[in-house]
């Protein structure tokens, strides 16, 4: 059973940082791409980060360039988004995705208030 599950959200003030966690299982990590999306309310799911497989390349939002950086510990089985920097407008619930399993995970609640 293919299964998402992350963690790492909280609050935090303007400026600060946080690393969201997402740990897989139920399909081989190490050849899947993998992405996080977020959701913020009253508006649509978008994707924040991606990164392939097997090369590890990575891509991001123009909105996140610079300040959020996606990676993975394949003998974890896990990808991270390490976020700094942060604005009172990346509040949004974030997600980690597997689209080849169209897989996702419960979503964790990122705030940054002052």
């Amino acid at each position: 059973q293919v299964q998402l599950v992350e963690s790492g959200g909280g609050e935090v003030q303007p400026g600060g940082s946080l690393r969201l966690s997402c740990a897989a299982s139920g399909f081989t990590f190490s050849l899947s791409a993998m992405s996080w999306y977020r959701q913020a309310p009253g508006k649509e799911r978008e994707l924040v980060a991606h990164i392939t497989n097997l090369s590890g390349i990575t891509n991001y939002a123009a909105s996140v360039k610079g300040r959020f950086t996606v990676s993975r510990d394949i003998a974890k089985n896990t990808v991270y988004l390490q976020m700094n920097s942060l604005k009172p407008e990346d509040t949004a619930v974030y997600y980690c995705n597997n689209a080849q399993h169209n897989a996702w995970g419960q979503g964790t609640q990122v705030t940054v208030v002052s």
